[in-house]
């Protein structure tokens, strides 16, 4: 299974990264909405840990260009946002499932 990981925190995106390749998962890292977009655009994922907080543009409404253009990908937002209300909208905009950090790798 291929993950790409969109997070702007590169020592997280490292160990979330690290975690995965023991489970024997091919992972791709993207810090920004720019290099997540060149990157789905150009391999297959099955998946995306999504980060909403992106230095170049609200993850939200990066999900949202890819579900309107048909993406279909599994999208996990993975994010400090961790208020009800935001992880109803997260959910509401298109994402499969919404982890807020601090979580535990087992959780992921």
């Amino acid at each position: 299974m291929k993950i790409l990981i969109v997070e702007d925190n590169a020592v997280l995106a490292k160990k979330i990264s690290d975690w995965l390749a023991q489970a024997h998962y091919t992972v791709d890292i993207a810090k920004t909405g720019k290099e997540a977009d060149s990157l789905i655009e150009t391999s297959s994922y099955q998946a995306v840990i999504l980060d909403i907080g992106l230095p170049d543009e609200n993850g939200l409404s990066l999900m949202q260009r890819w579900r309107k253009n048909g993406k279909k990908e599994a999208i996990l937002i993975l994010t400090a946002r961790s208020n009800w209300t935001e992880r109803v909208e997260g959910l509401n905009a298109g994402a499969d499932d919404y982890l807020p950090k601090p979580f535990e790798f087992d959780e992921l």
